[in-house]
């Protein structure tokens, strides 16, 4: 196990130590893997890696030298604190490229409000983290944090940027439909769907008539009907190449074609519908339109939810400097870990595996 460390400094060599003088007592680079074990085994704060390092000495110190005691909680909250997030972030794309991971399929980029990191005694506002997602991986491609949701539209060009989007669909909601946006992806040479709604204008109700005409032309697929935890959901895809009319006038970059997915969810007590309409760079059948659509917004239930709910992401009370958004990207590491782990255990299962077992955390942290 002695040889665990040395990936992991090799990922985090150009990574700074912020601290200077007595607060350098312990090794940067251990306390990050302490923090990255902590995670693992479902810590959430300064406070839980303090405890986990107590309660973890033996397994820790057959990797780590420890020389000088175990850290205190004030030890890890200082450090997240003053860690440049910029960097770290920069760490993690590093830490992705050793799963060697080629983007393809669909990339959903989706924001993620921190709800418990805000801080009234400075007026600061929670955190925003913006992730891609790849929906096949099931892996967190890159993130990148915003303070307030108005700013996640100047925040996903940078989360692009970082990205390889050669073979891939992007996908975004309303929010980022955005001329710069779709013109960026196809740009690094990847197609989009582009959810649309009413902040685009005249362009959106271009699409919504033209679908709903009888006569347009647009293929249509067969309903697609799923059961799950006592809902049925019915899912219908129509796409139009026939674009030119609309291009004349609102000049879409890339725009190959449009569409719609119309839902009919059903419960024992209501049945509700809702029809998206979406901006599409390739010509996709009706069918991958539905698959790509439901690969969106599975993002809910394969990233955000597991954050809050496993992870509990949200209860984290972390407030003070640099501390959210370091602690979020270390999540994503976490999970990103578990997912590549390919047994067929859920997350919460291999989070408490990790905790319990400390082959299992080593199996973990081999990976690399």
């Amino acid at each position: 196990m002695g040889t665990i460390l040395e990936p992991f400094v090799a990922c985090w060599e150009e990574l700074e130590d912020p601290r200077s003088g007595n607060a350098a007592l312990h090794d940067f680079h251990e306390l990050l893997m302490i923090a990255f074990c902590a995670v693992l085994c479902g810590g959430q704060s300064a406070v839980d890696m303090a405890l986990f390092a107590k309660g973890k000495e033996p397994f820790l110190r057959g990797f780590l030298k420890l020389e000088n005691g175990l850290p205190s909680h004030d030890t890890f909250s200082r450090l997240f604190r003053q860690l440049d997030p910029d960097r770290f972030r920069a760490v993690f794309q590093r830490f992705m490229e050793k799963f060697s991971i080629q983007c393809q399929g669909v990339i959903a980029i989706d924001g993620k409000v921190l709800r418990r990191s805000f801080d009234k005694a400075s007026g600061k506002s929670p955190l925003h983290m913006v992730s891609a997602w790849g929906c096949e991986q099931r892996l967190v491609l890159a993130q990148i944090a915003t303070d307030v949701k108005s700013n996640e539209i100047t925040a996903v060009p940078k989360l692009l940027e970082m990205l390889s989007l050669k073979g891939t669909i992007v996908t975004t909601d309303a929010l980022n439909c955005q001329r710069p946006i779709a013109e960026q992806i196809v740009r690094q040479g990847g197609d989009y769907v582009l959810a649309l709604k009413g902040n685009q204008g005249t362009l959106h109700d271009d699409v919504r008539l033209h679908l709903e005409d009888l006569v347009c032309g647009a293929a249509t697929s067969k309903p697609v009907v799923e059961a799950d935890h006592g809902r049925i959901e019915t899912r219908t895809a129509t796409v139009s190449t026939d674009i030119g009319w609309l291009q004349e006038g609102h000049k879409w970059p890339g725009l190959a074609a449009i569409g719609k997915v119309f839902r009919i969810r059903e419960t024992p007590t209501k049945t509700t519908t809702e029809t998206a309409y979406y901006l599409l760079s390739a010509p996709l059948s009706p069918e991958r339109l539905n698959e790509v659509a439901r690969e969106h917004w599975g993002v809910e239930n394969r990233l955000h939810w597991r954050l809050d709910v496993i992870m509990n992401e949200d209860q984290d009370r972390t407030r003070l400097g640099n501390g959210p958004h370091n602690l979020a990207i270390l999540r994503h590491m976490a999970m990103n870990a578990m997912q590549k782990e390919g047994s067929k255990v859920s997350l919460r299962g291999k989070i408490k595996l990790a905790g319990w077992n400390d082959a299992f955390l080593a199996k973990l942290l081999a990976q690399f």
